[in-house]
């Protein structure tokens, strides 16, 4: 009996050594991108991301408004000035006017492929006629920079750079007329072996609504999430509650973030403050501000 005992201890301790072996590995995936949440250069509202793989290539979420170019084409030189992939989650100033100073003044900045899921004029024309004028002018640049263009027309789409994941979860809702623009915005899932980020751009509660009820509810849980439409008037406090996410990401300046738009903290007619409580009541303790300076996640 007391042999069968020692087997028995010996065959438990050794699944127990191989488990803890296999914990042990898992805790180590490599991760094969890091991420930069670029910090606001003006204090305005803009949406700008860039991404490196362990092999150097770039990729860009965004890229913020035209007075930030210099600075992001500083940084995207830093990297080498060559960008693997551009994807633009909807055609509003705050998001894509960089890239269309870039394309027309591209300088030593080389885009292999653009992603983004293109507005029909009669679209913009009929519900954002204040944008429509800049949004020609952007579809314009990219149709004649000789840059590989993908369109989306249909979400479900993967790009997978160099063992990153990209999938293309909505993309523009030209039956969304309410906050159209905003609820046009791409919903991009971005993961690797160690960490998963969800993008929501601007997306407001009919987009947020509509992609929470759709075929890809369960690409919504990750480790990051991206603060709908700078983290006010953006997709419902319902969706936040309703995923799983761990850390806040808020390309957000400090006025929209104290919703002071003149008059002081809380003033002002946004709902950042009600957002900031609803996510310390979600126990969100890691959060990071695109105001308070560049931030780097790996």
């Amino acid at each position: 009996m007391k042999k069968i005992k020692s087997i028995k201890i010996i065959i438990v301790l050794s699944a127990f050594v191989m488990l803890s072996i296999q914990v042990s590995l898992l805790s180590q995936e490599a991760s094969n991108f890091t991420l930069w949440q670029l910090p606001s250069q003006i204090n305005t509202i803009g949406n700008s991301y860039v991404f490196q793989m362990n092999n150097g290539k770039v990729v860009v979420m965004d890229g913020g408004v035209k007075a930030e170019t210099a600075f992001l084409k500083g940084f995207l030189a830093a990297l080498g000035n060559d960008v693997e992939a551009w994807f633009i989650s909807h055609p509003h100033s705050d998001h894509m006017g960089a890239l269309n100073q870039i394309l027309m003044e591209p300088g030593e900045i080389r885009i292999k492929t653009v992603y983004h899921s293109a507005l029909p004029p009669s679209f913009y024309q009929a519900n954002e006629a204040q944008n429509a004028t800049l949004t020609e002018s952007f579809y314009h640049h990219l149709d004649s920079s000789g840059i590989q263009v993908v369109n989306y027309a249909q979400p479900g789409m993967t790009v997978e750079i160099d063992q990153t994941y990209f999938k293309i979860l909505s993309v523009a809702n030209h039956d969304i007329t309410v906050n159209p623009y905003n609820n046009s915005s791409m919903a991009i899932r971005v993961w690797d072996a160690k960490k998963s980020m969800l993008f929501l751009g601007d997306m407001g509660i009919e987009g947020g609504d509509r992609l929470y009820n759709g075929p890809y509810r369960n690409d919504l849980d990750c480790d990051y999430l991206q603060m709908a439409h700078h983290g006010q008037q953006g997709v419902s406090k319902d969706f936040y509650r309703n995923i799983d996410f761990r850390v806040c990401l808020w390309p957000t300046p400090s006025w929209v973030y104290e919703n002071d738009q003149g008059e002081g903290y809380n003033t002002g007619t946004l709902q950042t403050i009600e957002i900031r409580e609803l996510m310390d009541s979600l126990g969100i303790e890691e959060q990071h501000l695109s105001f308070e300076g560049l931030v780097r996640i790996d």
